[in-house]
């Protein structure tokens, strides 16, 4: 009787011990930390995007709060890390696209964030200037493009807005950016001077196109990009980009 109650208090320590050794198979969940806060200039209706490390500051966010009420207060949650931060409100209401003249806009901000909650107050004064945007200045200038945006069908696009390179890679942000097309998708761009530049539609703003998309360059058929040669004084006519989706 007693050899039997030993040899079972020894089974029980061997499997006690066995079950303390394994590991578990379960993904570790990732702490979150809030990050909050107040926008000023302006209080309502702003937006802080933050962004990992390394990622494009003008494409899709990585986390983002919501619009912030009167107060000017925000909140998100994101996991331990470093990020970099920027609050943006866009006079037209849209979320995406380019910060023009007339926007806010905060300075990119670096953020360490871990364990308690990081309260922050965030400038966003009113941007001025924008060599992007097509201003008196540059209509002045009587140089630019103009042309349509259209589908695979041939059917206007109507709200793409064309982007102006002036490298054939066409890798770095652009050097212009139109305003979103009419109706019958016409745009028509002013440029500062003449030149060689590349060109592409889309109808997002920001980062790398994504599935759903329309996108399309301007090209005659090759397989790199197309120039067009823009003339000082003059504005180049009927240069038509297609966008089909991106899938």
């Amino acid at each position: 009787m007693i050899r039997s109650l030993t040899c079972f208090l020894m089974l029980c320590s061997i499997l006690l011990l066995t079950s303390c050794g394994e590991k578990s198979d379960k993904p570790a969940t990732a702490q979150l930390s809030k990050i909050g806060g107040q926008i000023v200039v302006p209080l309502e209706g702003t937006i802080l995007s933050v962004y990992k490390k390394g990622m494009d500051l003008y494409g899709p966010a990585f986390a983002s709060s919501e619009a912030t009420g009167a107060d000017g207060r925000f909140t998100l949650s994101v996991p331990d890390g470093e990020y970099i931060a920027v609050a943006r409100k866009r006079t037209n209401g849209d979320t995406t696209g380019p910060v023009l003249a007339g926007d806010n806009r905060s300075d990119f901000i670096n953020l360490v964030v871990h364990g308690d909650q990081l309260e922050m107050t965030v400038l966003a004064p009113v941007k001025i200037g924008d060599s992007r945007r097509l201003t008196e200045e540059t209509a002045a200038t009587r140089t630019g493009l103009t042309g349509l945006v259209i589908d695979s069908d041939g059917s206007p696009v109507e709200g793409a807005r064309v982007h102006v390179y002036d490298h054939v890679q066409m890798s770095e942000r652009p050097k212009y950016v139109s305003e979103k097309t009419t109706p019958d998708g016409r745009y028509l761009i002013w440029l500062p001077k003449g030149g060689t530049y590349y060109l592409a539609a889309r109808n997002k703003f920001g980062g790398p196109p994504k599935l759903g998309d329309l996108y399309g360059r301007y090209d005659q058929g090759t397989i790199e990009p197309s120039a067009v040669v823009v003339t000082d004084g003059k504005v180049l006519a009927d240069v038509n980009i297609t966008v089909t989706k991106v899938w």
